[in-house]
């Protein structure tokens, strides 16, 4: 572990983040679990994927 982090720790103990900061990191842990769960369970959409499967169509100039 590196000497920054137990310094970041430290300072975490000595002054800890307010419950509202608290609230937000946990929202935000919560709707990437959220995210996470619609992709495994339901599937990601086609038309918000990256890599197209569609045919390829080569553009007319």
């Amino acid at each position: 572990m590196n000497f920054f982090w137990l310094l970041r720790m430290r300072r975490w103990v000595q002054h800890p983040p307010s419950t509202q900061r608290v609230i937000l990191v946990l929202a935000v842990i919560a709707i990437c679990l959220a995210l996470f769960a619609v992709e495994r369970w339901i599937g990601w959409p086609e038309a918000l994927s990256v890599q197209p499967t569609g045919p390829r169509v080569r553009p007319v100039y």
